[in-house]
């Protein structure tokens, strides 16, 4: 009841694959699950012991789904490509999964790291994600930034795990962009319908929360452009909503 699969999600993650893999591997078995990458990923990945699952990428939760469903053991860690487990933190995962107190799955906390820089604030001191669970009490929910509904009670982890999310400006726009695509699909599916107010003031507000309410101009340079690239997703995904409601015209 105490083996561990470990699930790592991948698109075109050449740079990071390899020590992605070697983060997790204390567990009993881990699933590479990839979207058709177009680069390395997958020959990289065969180099080690991990099984490799190919699917077309529909939506985060779907994906995440499929993999869990294919794991051979109860407890999963889900670690995305760009993140790398400490010491600290799978020494915490080993004891969790042996005694986990009637917890059905465990928050953890990560580090950020963006231009070089471990941001502290802006929002990012406050980052936890749940990455540890038991499989048949868990389940994913939502086409983007997807959440776990859980069946049962959640503990925390004490230590943080790294998460390497910017390789550069380009990269992260374009992950904006995909984020922004699948929540304007979800906005679509709900009727909404956009208007200057989002357009223009939520955006702004996005700025302020991250730039100035949530301190993060006290990361300097890299707080700003943080800042600005949330502002730049709000924007974006009800521009491809509106993309989306002009093709019924």
């Amino acid at each position: 009841m105490s083996k561990i699969t470990a699930i790592i999600p991948t698109l075109n993650e050449e740079i990071h694959i390899e020590a992605a893999i070697a983060s997790v591997s204390f567990a009993d078995e881990i699933i590479v699950i990839d979207s058709f990458s177009s680069d390395n990923t997958v020959q990289l990945a065969k180099q080690h012991n991990v099984k490799i699952i190919q699917r077309e990428f529909d939506d985060f939760s779907s994906q995440k789904n499929y993999a869990i469903a294919q794991a051979s053991h109860h407890w999963i860690y889900i670690l995305d490509a760009d993140e790398r487990v400490t010491p600290q933190v799978r020494a915490e995962i080993l004891k969790a999964v042996k005694s986990p107190n009637g917890n059905v799955g465990f928050f953890v906390r990560r580090s950020f790291y963006f231009m070089g820089k471990n941001l502290q604030y802006g929002g990012c001191q406050r980052d936890k994600v749940l990455r540890l669970f038991l499989k048949d009490f868990c389940q994913y929910q939502g086409l983007v930034h997807e959440t776990i509904v859980a069946n049962g009670p959640l503990g925390f982890l004490k230590h943080k795990i790294d998460h390497f999310s910017y390789k550069n400006y380009n990269h992260y726009i374009s992950k904006m962009n995909l984020y922004a695509a699948l929540r304007a699909k979800e906005y679509f599916k709900q009727g909404l319908r956009p208007n200057p107010f989002h357009f223009v003031i939520k955006p702004i507000a996005r700025f302020c929360i991250h730039y100035l309410i949530r301190f993060g101009f006290l990361d300097l340079y890299p707080g700003f452009v943080w800042a600005r690239v949330q502002a730049y997703g709000v924007f974006a995904r009800y521009a491809k909503l509106w993309l989306l409601r002009k093709k019924l015209k």
